[in-house]
């Protein structure tokens, strides 16, 4: 057992699923996936109207002017014949696309069977799915889809329209649990993005980033780091209360629902709480470090809050930073 690191659950609280059935409950799935989208529309449009910029705002691909470098620029960005024409450090600007493609990488592994809050994992990759999907897919942008769930990998090709949208969530949701055992490979989903190379536009990594291993940098950090040269990078990071601390509880059996191991123990032991605690600390540490190492943009959503809201604080926070940044350079 691996802590943390396993995505534990307990079973006496929500027992491991045996039937290997759809990720989400699709005996009433068209009303609940109308329910998801009329909440995001409603709440986020509410919220975020009147502006047209997207989750992560910031450089295009297309070249534009250039300007004095300042302390904080990409210097992937140099501009070299300008910076030695003028002897002063200048930087390429660019101009944002005009449309925009974007990618999910969706983790659907065992470890997303899970919830002690308002919501189980999965049904929060899919609520966040549902919002990237409205906040990009419009004036013909597309959007398409990596998606494993530890025992198989597939692919929803990159499509515009309303329609094409509302058919990559209903795929997701109806992507099956897989057996015990299943474990998460987002690596391989990273590198399968890069290869073949898609247009320049938006990756969106959904998962809870744990791997089962205790390896850093973490095996996906390379792939991601390397996809940040041609693309925007935001990681949603979904977690539930439980991987963070363990409640008195006394003694629970925890499953590792990616190798199926069970653990018995003794939640009312103050000092295993805190090594818990603590350990998982560190864990979301590495992880944040990782992420922001390889240049991604970072949103967590958890399953004991209100994930509407932090999406909208998300998109908020970005934009100010953004603006701040514009505003500094001039």
């Amino acid at each position: 057992m691996s802590g943390p690191a396993s995505g534990l659950e307990a079973v006496r609280d929500v027992p491991v699923p045996d039937d290997h059935g759809p990720a989400i409950d699709l005996t009433d799935a068209d009303a609940l996936l109308r329910r998801l989208e009329l909440t995001v529309r409603h709440r986020l449009d509410g919220l975020l109207q009147g502006n047209y910029l997207g989750l992560v705002p910031g450089p295009g691909s297309e070249a534009g002017e250039s300007r004095q470098y300042v302390l904080g620029d990409d210097v992937r960005r140099m501009d070299w014949p300008v910076t030695a024409r003028t002897t002063t450090p200048h930087v390429r600007q660019t101009v944002a696309d005009r449309e925009l493609e974007t990618w999910l990488v969706v983790d659907l592994s065992p470890s997303m069977d899970f919830g002690t809050g308002n919501t189980e994992k999965r049904e929060l990759v899919l609520a966040a799915i549902t919002a990237v999907t409205h906040l990009t897919v419009r004036g013909g942008n597309r959007v398409g889809a990596i998606v494993a769930n530890g025992a198989e990998r597939f692919v929803i090709p990159a499509r515009g329209g309303r329609a094409h949208a509302r058919h990559l969530v209903s795929r997701v949701a109806a992507t099956p649990r897989a057996a015990a055992g299943g474990r998460n490979d987002l690596a391989g989903m990273l590198e399968q993005l890069r290869r073949p190379q898609r247009r320049r536009g938006l990756v969106t990594v959904i998962s809870d980033f744990m791997d089962g291993t205790t390896a850093q940098p973490p095996p996906w950090e390379r792939p991601l780091r390397a996809l940040s040269g041609r693309h925007q990078l935001l990681a949603v990071e979904i977690l539930d209360p439980r991987e963070l601390e363990l409640p008195s509880a006394g003694l629970v059996t925890f499953v590792d629902p990616e190798s199926g191991r069970h653990l018995e123990v003794q939640t009312s032991d103050r000092q295993v709480r805190q090594r818990y605690a603590e350990a998982a600390a560190q864990q979301r540490h590495a992880i944040s470090a990782a992420l922001r190492h390889a240049g991604a943009a970072q949103l967590q959503l958890r399953t004991d809050r209100d994930w509407v809201q932090d999406v909208v604080r998300f998109v908020i926070a970005r934009r100010q930073f953004v603006a701040g940044a514009v505003a500094g350079v001039r």
